[in-house]
């Protein structure tokens, strides 16, 4: 059970820091540099991230291991 509750806290760890990094890049990009990003192209991308946590939390609860591919592993 601690476990699950391991993986979960680095899953949400991980979605916090990718979705942080994502919103600075399109920060930079539209107010410092001034490149409009078309407000479709910024859903896409969120709806993506959205898929991808969305699996990666599936594939935890189905008992797999996320970040067995990484090269990174933490307890046993």
């Amino acid at each position: 059970m601690i476990g699950i509750a391991i993986s979960l806290l680095q899953l949400l760890i991980g979605v916090i820091v990718i979705c942080a990094v994502i919103w600075f890049v399109f920060y930079v990009l539209g107010q410092v540099m001034g490149i409009a990003i078309p407000a479709r192209l910024q859903q896409m991308v969120w709806l993506i991230v959205l898929i991808l946590v969305l699996i990666a939390l599936l594939s935890m609860v189905a008992g797999g291991s996320i970040g067995s591919g990484f090269g990174f592993h933490l307890g046993r």
